[in-house]
């Protein structure tokens, strides 16, 4: 009998602690247990915006070209220049002109003379036809010189009535070609800054066909903003409402420097492109969008800033922020740790941590921008919002191998 009690003794000995190890790896590894995940409801400021693509361009601007062919002699401004209404730009060596204007004085000059000329034979055949119709009155003519004369009268009259017109158009001719003198020397139209300059002192320019462009002129003090939007989003833009934009080059301590702006137009159509096909039967060009088939099509929508700065330069891209609504210093829910309601877009019902209790509420809502919501009623600052619920192992986790 002792024997048998020293044995159940060492018995308990050896499972007591065996049992306790298993216990604690069983409390410590093995149960399960539940891990709630929250996020506290803070104050914050909330935009629901539509975001879209830009590209910046003066809101005035002009492409000076040559009217006149010739070799350009001289230029007298560089990319960057700023010029005046009225300063020169350009000068085209002005010979051909030049020799076309004395050719059209002297052509005038001609005509000039023969018109005193006409004039002289005028006033001759006037005094004939006078004294041929007073000897008719005294019986001293025939009658066939008496219209001879007024014949030759009339051809006189005729003859100053033809060079009058020929004076009139060569004067028309001259001026025409003064104008054309005129051209060799290119003034600025409109006050800003040269942007561009597209030729080169000695090039020869030919504007027979077409107006060769020379640079381009632009008032860099008001840019506008022309915006690609998307069809999806296009509905949700309007006229008048509030726009910022943001570019590249101005970052200031990771924060990028706002423009803000108001939409001027919306154009009623998406930009299109000349066709380089002719259609085969009617042989009239016609015009292709700019976007392939099976693309996305976007419509344009312009706004103006100023630019007293300088900062905004041409072809610029801008990241450009429709604003729909916006709120500042409210309570933000983020809206994946919430279940809409059906039919009920602003009613949603979320999970809140109280105490070691989760309770369910009904929230609605405000300004929403993709991720967040603005709080108007059913939460308050400071509450526990459950983002996730989960159960697992106490262990898990904690050991990788």
């Amino acid at each position: 009998m002792t024997n048998r009690r020293i044995q159940v003794s060492r018995a308990i000995t050896i499972l007591l602690p065996l049992a306790v190890v298993l216990a604690l790896l069983w409390w410590t590894l093995l149960r399960t247990v539940q891990t709630i995940d929250t996020v506290p409801i803070e104050y914050g400021d909330i935009e629901s915006s539509v975001t879209a693509l830009g590209t910046l361009q003066p809101l005035s601007y002009v492409d000076v070209g040559a009217q006149a062919s010739g070799a350009i002699r001289r230029i007298a401004v560089a990319p960057g220049s700023h010029v005046k209404k009225g300063d020169l730009l350009v000068e085209i060596d002005p010979s051909i002109q030049q020799a076309k204007v004395d050719t059209d004085r002297a052509a005038l000059d001609s005509l000039h003379a023969q018109l005193a000329q006409a004039h002289a034979q005028r006033d001759l055949a006037q005094q004939e036809a006078d004294r041929q119709r007073q000897m008719n009155t005294d019986g001293a003519t025939r009658i066939e010189d008496v219209q001879s004369a007024d014949s030759a009268l009339r051809v006189a009259v005729a003859r100053l009535a033809d060079l009058g017109a020929q004076i009139d158009g060569a004067r028309s001719t001259l001026n025409g070609d003064l104008a054309q003198l005129g051209y060799t020397r290119i003034f600025a139209p409109m006050g800003g800054t040269v942007v561009t300059l597209d030729a080169r002192e000695g090039q020869t320019l030919n504007a027979t066909y077409q107006t060769p462009n020379i640079l381009r002129i632009a008032d860099l003090s008001k840019m506008t903003v022309w915006t690609d939007v998307s069809e999806a989003d296009i509905g949700k833009v309007r006229a008048g409402m509030p726009v910022y934009f943001t570019t590249l080059g101005y970052v200031t301590n990771d924060v990028p420097r706002r423009w803000t702006a108001h939409v001027r137009q919306i154009l009623p159509a998406p930009p299109h492109t000349p066709s380089q096909s002719q259609s085969g039967e009617s042989g009239t060009q016609t015009a292709a969008p700019s976007q392939g088939a099976g693309k996305v099509v976007l419509y344009t929508v312009l706004f103006d800033v100023d630019n007293a700065d300088g900062a905004l330069m041409p072809q610029m891209s801008a990241q450009v922020f429709f604003v729909r609504a916006s709120a500042t210093h409210v309570l933000v829910v983020p809206l994946t740790a919430m279940e809409a309601v059906a039919g009920e877009p602003d009613r949603y019902t979320a999970k809140v941590l109280v105490g070691e209790r989760v309770e369910t509420r009904e929230v609605r809502t405000g300004t929403h921008d993709r991720l967040h919501a603005e709080v108007v009623s059913g939460l308050s600052r400071g509450d526990r919002l459950v983002t996730d619920i989960r159960t697992e192992r106490a262990g898990e986790g904690k050991f990788r191998w």
